[in-house]
């Protein structure tokens, strides 16, 4: 096949710098499109749906790291056969993870609205919030299986180089996700389930276009019906990766359970700081996972070509990229945490309470480049 980049040769902080850029944009867009919901909703509805959303966000994140985590296993899979030069492999496991991601989504999903009143229950969500984040949440949960397939397309493209095109399918969901916010909640009224239906339809929107883009490739890398089986070891090597991946997510998800219940227990002025506050922790993870996603390529490929000494390298690269950026963009909110807070809930009291989670998180956020 002809692979789109190459990344077993070239300079390797320039190659992975170039790289991750686009992924750091595409990141930062998903992030801004996902804060558009909770910024609609701190300025056109009341403080509690503020509340109601944010009480999700631990349980959102629980639910997609596991589904990150099966894209992480398609990116490396993939990345280590283009390394290898092995067109047949790279076919069966873009086949196989296709049924299997599609799988997991619906799954985790469906799992996500039988159990969520449950949980949320479990979580000790106040009792003024927890309808309003049972709804969103069950709601959400119908986009899971477009988040699956999004997320496989996206770790195949990232294997190959392509870190464009999901910048720009991003961008254009995300056009769909404001316009869709802003209409729902403003003209129709529908607050925390119009905040929610946009998100899903975003997700579908993200999905459809990562398969036409697939669909209509020429190479081992395309998409085809025809093709849509389950190879047996292509299977096990997706689980052997997705799965330690998709619970290392789920576990840290899983602790902040605990703390989110913990912030619970304090009235709804502080569960809706929290909430606010809690939107700096996706913008610098988010830009950090660039560099895992641009680690896990490089390794991947190098290491398919038996290249072990540009594994390394990649490794330690990655690791002290995603350590600068993260304290560089946690010395940023430190900074200006107030209008980074106020952005999504205008009361002066409350982002006060916003800053104090906000300038404790601020020089935390690097840490974990060590743990990622």
């Amino acid at each position: 096949m002809t692979v789109k980049k190459d990344f077993s040769e070239g300079p390797l902080l320039k190659n992975i710098l170039i790289f991750s850029l686009p992924l750091i944009f595409t990141n930062l867009l998903q992030t801004f499109f996902n804060m558009t919901d909770i910024a609609v909703l701190g300025r056109f509805a009341s403080p509690s749906s503020v509340g109601s959303v944010g009480s999700t966000v631990i349980l959102v994140f629980l639910c997609t790291g596991i589904l990150i985590g099966f894209g992480s296993g398609v990116n490396v899979i993939v990345a280590f056969f283009i390394g290898a030069k092995n067109e047949k492999d790279i076919c069966e496991t873009v086949h196989t993870s296709a049924i299997v991601c599609l799988i997991a989504g619906f799954l985790v999903g469906s799992a996500g609205i039988i159990f969520s009143r449950s949980v949320l229950n479990l979580m000790s969500t106040k009792p003024i919030l927890i309808e309003g984040a049972v709804l969103y949440f069950r709601i959400y949960m119908i986009g899971l299986p477009a988040l699956a397939f999004y997320n496989f397309g996206n770790g195949i493209l990232s294997a190959e180089g392509d870190t464009k095109s999901p910048l720009l399918f991003l961008f254009i969901s995300g056009i769909f996700n404001v316009v869709l916010d802003l209409l729902l909640v403003i003209h129709f009224k529908m607050d925390i389930a119009g905040v929610a239906i946009a998100s899903v339809v975003a997700l579908y929107v993200s999905a459809f276009l990562v398969f036409i883009k697939l669909h209509r490739k020429k190479d081992s890398l395309a998409l085809r019906f025809s093709k849509l089986k389950i190879s047996k070891s292509k299977l096990f090597r997706l689980l052997k990766i997705g799965i330690p991946a998709g619970m290392q997510n789920a576990i840290f998800g899983f602790a902040n359970l605990f703390i989110q219940i913990g912030v619970n227990s304090f009235d709804a002025s502080m569960v809706v700081a929290n909430s606010a506050a809690s939107n700096s922790d996706p913008l610098v993870y988010n830009v950090m996972s660039a560099f895992y996603v641009a680690c896990s390529t490089f390794i991947g490929q190098n290491y398919g070509a038996g290249k072990k000494i540009r594994v390394l390298k990649s490794y330690f690269i990655s690791l002290a990229l995603s350590f600068c950026f993260a304290l560089f963009l946690g010395i940023f909110l430190f900074v200006f945490g107030r209008r980074f807070v106020s952005i999504f809930i205008s009361e002066p009291a409350i982002v006060e309470l916003g800053m104090k989670r906000l300038s404790i998180m601020a020089f935390s956020y690097c840490i974990s480049a060590f743990m990622d």
